[in-house]
Order: structure tokens, then C-alpha cells, then sequence
């Protein structure tokens, strides 16, 4: 895959399966690997949030993206999760993925250590100015030190490897400054949104993709609603966002992230094992209940049957709240004629 290739669609947060020990479930990462890719997936993310990097020695860190790189095989680029705990250490991640033909590396800002915008920019220019591979920023203010808009342009303009930012904040303004700072500048640039719940209005933005943890469990919906918004099909693109924003927030808000996800793709047919967080008996019992509504919400989309004893009707989605997020960022196109 070619280092200017543009980072474009949506590159797909992978959940990490598990053997009955603990360990990395290799066949049936490689089978999920392929699973993803036949349903139309423009990427693949490893180590990121979903793939609860944290969670993994650094070997075994590198042993993932291996493993997918191997699976792969160039059919899709891949955004490799390379954060370490310092500079030194990540650089030797950003070396060792570019050695398997990994397309760029995804950063996350410095965590437990809260940084000024000073210090954030430092530490990646420290990571650019050593990697000889291109590096997606990761802003994720709920957990890292974030990354303002004047050092996401610093960077943008400083640092030819630095070539994309991956936003997970679901901040629509905050998108826009970024946008409207870096493009004029680096018209190259790379835009991700993280944030499920507003993947169809980012697009409208000006995002050029997402990297989306629903996109690991209903890849059908998220190609389809990229497809759908980029093609200017702007009816049935709501519609579907809607049905993604239910789904998403069935797997984020009912279990501890990224558990929802783990038990939704259970339901796809892989054998995801148990993840590494310890899991009381009140949680263990609560996944047992989500997994049923989880069921429902896939059963609802055709991507499995109902449960035991069936499903409530009715839709509890409020679907005016992603209708007025559109209405909004169309009428700011409008105004800017850009729409």
C-alpha cells in the first residue's frame, strides 16, 4: 500500500478474540480479519480503544498487527495503534509496523500525565520527526491530554509524516476549526471521526472517514451510510444513521467499553472469548441481559434471529436528535455554499 495513499473510509476498530486462557485467539482473529474485509470495510484499526491496546503486553501488541498484516496480505490499508508509554518506545512500534507495510500509525495524545498544548506538541513532533511512517494523531479528551486546533495546525504544517487526525471527542465544532485551520494548509490531511453517533454529519463536514467501533460488528451499515452520504443520498443516509446511532448506543452505554461490542460480535458468529477486565457477578449478569437486547437490535437489522421468548416492540430511538444535528450542518453548508 503506497505511503501517499489518502486515508479515506472508514478503517474498522477490531475487537481482539480470546482464547478459553486468556490468550490471542489467532484463527479466529485471521477469520474475523477476512469476515470484515468481504463486507466491504475500507481499513482495519488494531491497537486502538477497541482493541483495548492497554490491555496487551507489548509483544503482544506487535504480535496483533503481525498477525493481521499477515491475514491481509495489502488487500486494505491499516491504521496500526502504536501508542506506547514514551517516546522511545513508540518510535520502535512505528518502526517495526512500517517494516510490515502497515499504511500509518495511529498516536494517542499523552495519558495519566495531563499536558499544556506545549507539551503535546513536543511529544509528537519528537514521534514525526523519528518515524518513517506517516502518523495519524489521536485525540480522545475523555482519556489523553487533548490536542487543540492551533497544535493540530502547528503540526500539520511542521511535520510532512504527521498526516491525519483521528477525533474521538463527537465535538461537530471542534471539527470544523480543525478543518478550516489545517486544509488551506495541507490539503493532503487526513479527518477521522471516532464518534459513531454523529458519522453521517462529520462526513457532511468534510470528514474523510471514520474509525468506527460499530463498523467491527455491523461493517454492512457503516459502508453502506459512508456510501450513502459521500453519494449525496441524504434520506436514506439519516435513515440509516439512526439505526447505527441505536445500536451504538446499545453497545457503548449498557457495559463497560468496549464489553457491548464483544458480546454483539458473539452474536455475529465469533468466538471472542472474555475479555481481560475482571468482571464482577452483577456485571457478568447484566452482559447476560444486554446480550439479549443486543440480539434484538441485530435481529432487528436481519443480522441474527430474536432471543428466547422474543423482543418488545416499539423504537425508543430519538431520532430528532441526529435530525437536528443534519438540519444544522446542512444549513452551515448552505450558508458557506458548499452545499
Amino acid at each position: 500500500m503506497s505511503s501517499n495513499t489518502p486515508l479515506r473510509g472508514i478503517f474498522t476498530p477490531n475487537i481482539v478474540p480470546l482464547d478459553t486462557r486468556g490468550e490471542i485467539n489467532e484463527p479466529e482473529l485471521r477469520k474475523y480479519v477476512d469476515w470484515l474485509i468481504e463486507r466491504g470495510v475500507h481499513g482495519l484499526y488494531p491497537n486502538g480503544s477497541t482493541g483495548e491496546f492497554t490491555r496487551f503486553t507489548v509483544e503482544e501488541r506487535r504480535r496483533i498487527i503481525e498477525i493481521i498484516a499477515d491475514q491481509t496480505r495489502g488487500r486494505v490499508p491499516i491504521l496500526a495503534g502504536a501508542a506506547e508509554a514514551n517516546t522511545r518506545e513508540t518510535i520502535k512500534a512505528c518502526e517495526h509496523y512500517h517494516s510490515l507495510g502497515v499504511r500509518a500509525v495511529a498516536i494517542v495524545s499523552p495519558f495519566y500525565f495531563k499536558l499544556t498544548p506545549a507539551g503535546v506538541y513536543a511529544y509528537f513532533k519528537e514521534i514525526a520527526d523519528n518515524s518513517p511512517i506517516d502518523v495519524t494523531l489521536y485525540n480522545i479528551p475523555m482519556f489523553a491530554s487533548p490536542i487543540d486546533v492551533p497544535t493540530v495546525q502547528r503540526l500539520a504544517e511542521e511535520c510532512p509524516r504527521v498526516a491525519a487526525i483521528k477525533d474521538s471527542s463527537g465535538d461537530l465544532p471542534h471539527m470544523m476549526r480543525m478543518i478550516a485551520a489545517v486544509k488551506p494548509v495541507r490539503p493532503d490531511f487526513a479527518f477521522l471521526t471516532g464518534w459513531d453517533a454523529a458519522l453521517m454529519p462529520m462526513l457532511l463536514l468534510g470528514c474523510d472517514g471514520g474509525t468506527n467501533a460499530t463498523s467491527g460488528v455491523v461493517p454492512e451499515i457503516t459502508r453502506k451510510l459512508y456510501d450513502l452520504t459521500m453519494n449525496g443520498q441524504l434520506d436514506e443516509s439519516r435513515e440509516l444513521q439512526y439505526r447505527l446511532l441505536k445500536l451504538f448506543d446499545a453497545m457503548l452505554f449498557s457495559a463497560e467499553f468496549p464489553e457491548g461490542f464483544r458480546a454483539a460480535l458473539r452474536l455475529r458468529g465469533f468466538t471472542t472469548g472474555i475479555g481481560r477486565q475482571p468482571q464482577s457477578l452483577v456485571q457478568q449478569k447484566e452482559l447476560e441481559t444486554l446480550s439479549d437486547q443486543l440480539q434484538c437490535s441485530l435481529a432487528a437489522e436481519g443480522f441474527t434471529d430474536q432471543p428466547v421468548g422474543g423482543c418488545p416492540v416499539g423504537d425508543s430511538v430519538d431520532s430528532d436528535h441526529v435530525a437536528r444535528i443534519v438540519q444544522t450542518v446542512v444549513g452551515e453548508l448552505k450558508k458557506r455554499g458548499m452545499a
